[in-house]
């Protein structure tokens, strides 16, 4: 039998996918004048210095955080947010073309 985590659980840190959210919600964010990243199929072992927001324009993924069997598939149309400090292999199934969004680091605003 396989046990889910609970999703409180203060050492996951978990992706957030939002399905096909409106196209006020991506006006709202800015989506169009953010930076583009893509890739073809293939692994790729990444890690989130910063939180990162994405929406994928074309693609399918499945990300596999470090150090579990679980996995969080999402793809074209998907809005994401990334926590902070996740180290993942990235499964791309279908060729990846996104438009992104690093959060701005607290600490280097203090005065």
């Amino acid at each position: 039998m396989a046990t889910t985590p609970a999703p409180d659980s203060s050492s996951s840190l978990s992706i957030t996918v939002e399905t096909n959210p409106s196209a006020a919600r991506l006006s709202e964010l800015g989506i169009q004048s953010w930076p583009k990243w893509g890739c073809p199929p293939g692994k790729y072992m990444l890690k989130f210095d910063a939180e990162e927001t994405c929406y994928l324009v074309r693609g399918k993924v499945k990300v596999y955080p470090k150090g579990s069997s679980e996995f969080v598939e999402f793809g074209a149309g998907d809005l994401v947010i990334i926590p902070q400090g996740l180290s993942c292999t990235w499964d791309v199934s279908v060729a990846i073309d996104k438009h992104y969004k690093f959060a701005a680091s607290s600490s280097s605003s203090s005065s």
